[in-house]
């Protein structure tokens, strides 16, 4: 039974997860060396750092079916991370030549630590918390940035001197009059369309791959004169794609030294950004494939994977990364489900930078954007535009604001802002809600039946349902439809008994949680002569997670 759970993760179907892989493999090509090129270092070691995330990920992640490699959210931490380094080699007594590359490799190992203890102190689950808003946000800010990195594969201006700033018009007169960018949205035109009405004759191909080959064929056969991946590459200052195996990086070992006094100031603090962007986008990512595929996979699992790889990279020279969801679609939606799908897709990668360098540099950038742009199409949560005016006007404007700060900033922070200000929300929703509904009993007793949660936000609320001055003299508290839930509660509940013990009147606390009693007799034992009916009713205790239980 085992052997079948582990074989059907491996692959589902092998046809589909290898031509899957492959067509992942083809994408994965430019954005690795655009992504290299962003962070200012050779585009063999973002095609190296692809493979070895790609492959790490693949066989022991969390997620089977999901995609890794280098990524631009993490690119552009690392550029300056590698200028700094390079500047500080420059300035040794004996200087190094390109220090800032071995500090990268350096760094990663620490963040490849990092993640791993995120992973084994099972803080993965946390991303469960982030709130349905801050994701369409999140992917519809990744979308446009998708879009926006596309752009940037566009053929130069054949005309020269127009300033896009000072001249406007004559800077798009000229674009959109170039013979070049008129064949490159041909070519973009044909790959969507071929993309998008394969599917209705056949699904038995991967309409992705269908169509690079399609594209590439025309290309090469008719001699089409295109921007070309390895164009690509040669005019961005790299040398091509052919390169051996990764190499084990011995000399970071001895170079070791170098970041002597640098270590607290720069090392770590990159290596904790870098693992932060890396795990945010991976969990966010693994979150937004489980409800394409309706399965669940393992925040967790994914955590120690995306930081061993990235430790893998830091020894063997490779740029890190973490999960793509760009590339985790195309392989979800050409049929990729199985773990052999990112497996092939890795390997796939290899054999490129191994032995088909020269062909896999001949298919036209036109057929790769176009796959992208339907990504974008894809990605992008068009039903946002349809509730944003049915939902509340605090989640309209946290979807919002996540997806301009995506664009703005990167993943990470809005991510953490977005989920701030839901908290806020939340908070501020929660406060306003306390209620105390007043009775008296036949013996008198004056009852405060509470019904909301009493925490930081709510004690001046629940302060003010009191009339300590004219209530009689025995008081009651009923907690059943509420819960003490911070120490600012505690005290709130404390400063209430206190008051009207001074004014000699009996107070009692009634249906108390066991926990609720623990925590306000932790804080005060006083509280210990005044609470009565402590009840064991599971609806009041604390909430506690079931994700602990994944694998």
């Amino acid at each position: 039974m085992l052997l079948q759970k582990t074989i059907k993760n491996f692959t589902q179907n092998p046809k589909n997860d290898i031509l899957s892989g492959i067509t992942v493999a083809l994408a994965l090509v430019p954005e690795a060396v655009a992504f290299a090129f962003v962070a200012g270092i050779d585009p063999l070691v973002g095609l190296y750092g692809a493979f070895m995330m790609g492959i790490i990920t693949s066989l022991f992640g969390g997620r089977p079916g999901m995609i890794s490699g280098a990524t631009g959210a993490m690119a552009v931490v690392m550029v300056a991370l590698v200028a700094k380094g390079n500047e500080v080699g420059l300035a040794l007594e004996a200087p190094v030549e390109n220090l800032g590359l071995q500090w990268l490799f350096i760094t990663l190992l620490f963040v490849g630590i990092i993640q791993i203890l995120a992973g084994v102190f099972r803080l993965g689950k946390f991303v469960r918390l982030i709130p349905h808003p801050v994701m369409m946000g999140f992917v519809n800010g990744l979308a446009i940035v998708i879009f926006k990195s596309q752009l940037g594969l566009f053929p130069e201006l054949a005309t020269e001197g127009i300033s896009f700033t000072e001249n406007m018009g004559a800077w798009f007169t000229a674009f959109f009059s170039s013979i070049d960018f008129w064949k490159m949205m041909g070519l973009i035109g044909l790959t969507m369309a071929i993309m998008y009405g394969l599917p209705k004759l056949t699904k038995k191909i991967p309409a992705a791959l269908a169509a690079i080959v399609v594209v590439a064929a025309i290309v090469i056969f008719g001699k089409v004169e295109v921007s070309t991946v390895g164009s690509f590459i040669t005019d961005g200052g790299g040398t091509g794609l052919q390169g051996g195996l990764p190499t084990f990086q011995d000399q970071i070992f001895t170079l070791f030294y170098t970041i002597k006094g640098h270590f607290w100031t720069t090392i770590l603090p990159f290596a904790g950004i870098l693992a932060a962007i890396g795990l945010i986008e991976s969990l966010m990512t693994l979150n937004l494939i489980d409800e394409m595929t309706e399965t669940r996979g393992s925040g967790n699992r994914e955590c120690i994977a995306q930081g061993s790889a990235n430790m893998l990279n830091g020894f063997f020279g490779g740029m890190g990364g973490c999960a793509m969801i760009g590339q985790s679609i195309i392989n979800i939606n050409s049929g990729g489900r199985g773990r052999l799908s990112g497996a092939a897709a890795a390997i796939a990668l290899l054999c490129f930078i191994l032995f088909a360098a020269p062909l896999i540099e001949q298919i036209p950038i036109a057929a790769l954007v176009g796959v992208m742009f339907m990504v974008v199409i894809g990605t992008f949560a068009w039903s946002s535009f349809r509730i944003l005016n049915k939902i509340p006007l605090s989640d309209a404007f946290v979807l919002i604001a996540v997806s301009f700060i995506t664009v703005w900033q990167d993943l990470a922070i809005a991510v953490i802002a977005g989920v701030i200000m839901s908290a806020l929300s939340f908070a501020w929703n929660s406060a306003t809600r306390i209620r105390a509904r007043k009775s008296v009993k036949e013996d008198g007793t004056k009852v405060y039946a509470i019904w909301g949660p009493l925490f930081f936000g709510s004690t001046t609320a629940f302060n003010s349902k009191f009339d300590i001055a004219t209530d009689p003299e025995k008081i009651e508290i009923d907690f059943i439809e509420s819960k003490v839930s911070d120490h600012s509660g505690v005290e709130a509940l404390r400063n209430i008994a206190n008051k009207y013990m001074e004014q000699g009147k009996q107070v009692k606390l009634t249906h108390l949680s066991p926990d609720c009693k623990e925590m306000l007799v932790k804080w005060n034992p006083e509280f210990e002569n005044i609470i009565q009916d402590a009840i064991d009713d599971p609806r009041y205790h604390v909430v506690t997670s079931m994700l602990d239980s994944e694998v």
